[in-house]
């Protein structure tokens, strides 16, 4: 064991999605990020790394070659991956998280397999409280906007859960916010007609691995009469920012957010 005992936890980790190797870096165990999802951005220097996945599919030889002690995955989406790789003989820890809660846990959990509690706990800290200063801005807003968040295009899919959370905690209520809960996106498929019938003041579109086309948004039948396209309300948040249930979503993808709702909530 090393003085600091830090050979008694994982050194050579493989993430599959970039939130907790941003989660990593912070902590300031970076250098134990041995593999990266290739839509990793997070943090810059961490894109120096080896790319052995995308979200949904991931070199299991290349991964191997890496001699990882750890490997972190995500979601319902990754088991395929998780399984496999288990198979293999590999250690993984798949996380789940959805809510703000469930980010900070993770956060927290993380931090204490690598032998960081403490500056894991600091850093959950850290970012509740910056999430919690927004929502005492979004308190203050004269009115809270309607906000249609569209994750997906075709077929069109609202916000998860931690995204609908961070819709009012930066002062817009979500349109859709009795979806929320439902962690598989088919569930989340709304019909455009009733996305117009209920009329959304602003509409936030974040289209993983691809840009947002806002002709095709303002195209679509029967939306030329909803509030956020005739007042020209329509958004992009890229989902680096925003659909990474991780410090990301709760720093930058927030303050966006806010601004966004803020502008809209005066007009």
């Amino acid at each position: 064991m090393s003085s600091d005992g830090s050979s008694d936890y994982p050194r050579r980790i493989v993430c599959l999605t970039e939130e907790t190797t941003e989660v990593l870096y912070a902590l300031g165990s970076g250098d134990r990020v041995v593999g990266i999802s290739g839509y990793t951005v997070r943090p810059p220097e961490a894109r120096l790394k080896p790319k052995v996945s995308s979200f949904i599919q991931a070199d299991f030889d290349r991964i191997l070659a890496l001699s990882p002690d750890l490997v972190l995955t995500f979601s319902d989406l990754q088991a395929d991956i998780a399984r496999e790789l288990i198979r293999r003989g590999v250690t993984v820890m798949n996380f789940n998280q959805r809510s703000l809660e469930e980010i900070y846990r993770m956060i927290r959990v993380l931090g204490g397999m690598v032998g960081k509690a403490e500056e894991a706990r600091l850093f959950a800290r850290k970012l509740q409280d910056g999430v919690e200063a927004v929502r005492e801005k979004g308190e203050a807003l004269l009115r809270r906007p309607a906000v249609f968040f569209e994750e997906w295009p075709d077929p069109l899919i609202s916000g998860i859960r931690w995204v609908s959370e961070l819709i009012e905690v930066a002062g817009g209520r979500d349109l859709f916010v009795e979806l929320r809960d439902c962690q598989d996106a088919r569930r989340r498929i709304v019909d455009p007609g009733e996305v117009a019938r209920r009329d959304p003041e602003v509409v936030i579109a974040s289209w993983c691995g691809r840009k947002v086309n806002f002709s095709r948004i303002r195209g679509r039948p029967g939306w030329d009469r909803v509030s956020a396209v005739r007042r020209d309300k329509l958004h992009e948040i890229k989902s680096a920012l925003i659909l990474q249930p991780g410090p990301a979503a709760l720093t930058e993808g927030l303050r966006r957010l806010h601004e966004i709702i803020r502008e809209a909530s005066l007009g």
